[in-house]
């Protein structure tokens, strides 16, 4: 028995997941990008967050009405954190306050339904590193964060070799792109530019 872990990251071109001072979407989105969101949580799966994530999440059902939002109500949720405590305030939630790459690892192994996590910077990051991410759903919009820019899952973190399974644009704009990630080895002998003979 075993499962897959995805990551789905919302970012600008410049690689962040927020904006101060920008909307959500960063203004950009689209019916194609909302019923993307709808595809992606119509299935089973149990979703994943680290604490500030889950808060946000936790509010964000509650104050805004998206499509999908009924839906992560419905779904089962674990959070990662050594601070809250049940009841959580979120119905299908549940607390876990062990170490998240050792939790994770034992999941995989353990169940069959999906994992998935969107946000959750500092957690997917290290599950990044660790090697137990399956598959990275980048999702990203056509503005460019600058100086307004945080939340930057890639900053940082593991080096990786991605391997592109799937690239969609959304909206005639946002670009999706499926990636299996590798974490980064040794670079093949003559991989990269070749230098010039000497004449």
């Amino acid at each position: 028995m075993s499962t897959t872990f995805t990551v789905d990251f919302f970012c600008t071109i410049d690689g962040y997941g927020m904006a101060r001072g920008w909307p959500g979407y960063w203004g950009k989105e689209g019916p194609e990008v909302r019923e993307d969101r709808v595809r992606a949580f119509a299935e089973d799966q149990v979703l994943v967050y680290g604490a500030t994530t889950f808060r946000q999440f936790r509010e964000f059902v509650v104050d805004y009405d998206e499509p999908y939002y009924e839906r992560l109500n419905e779904l089962p949720k674990l959070v990662f954190s050594s601070t809250l405590q049940e009841p959580l305030g979120w119905r299908n939630s549940t607390v876990i306050a062990e170490d998240a790459v050792t939790a994770i690892e034992r999941l995989k192994r353990t169940t069959d339904v999906p994992m998935r996590s969107h946000g959750s910077i500092s957690l997917n990051r290290a599950l990044l590193a660790a090697g137990l991410v399956d598959r990275i759903e980048v999702v990203m919009f056509p503005a460019v964060s600058g100086r307004a820019g945080g939340a930057a899952l890639f900053h940082e973190g593991a080096e990786l070799d991605l391997e592109l399974v799937e690239s969609t644009v959304l909206d005639g704009r946002t670009q999706k792109l499926v990636y299996l990630p590798h974490l980064h080895g040794e670079v093949p002998e003559g991989a990269g530019p070749r230098r010039r003979t000497a004449k």
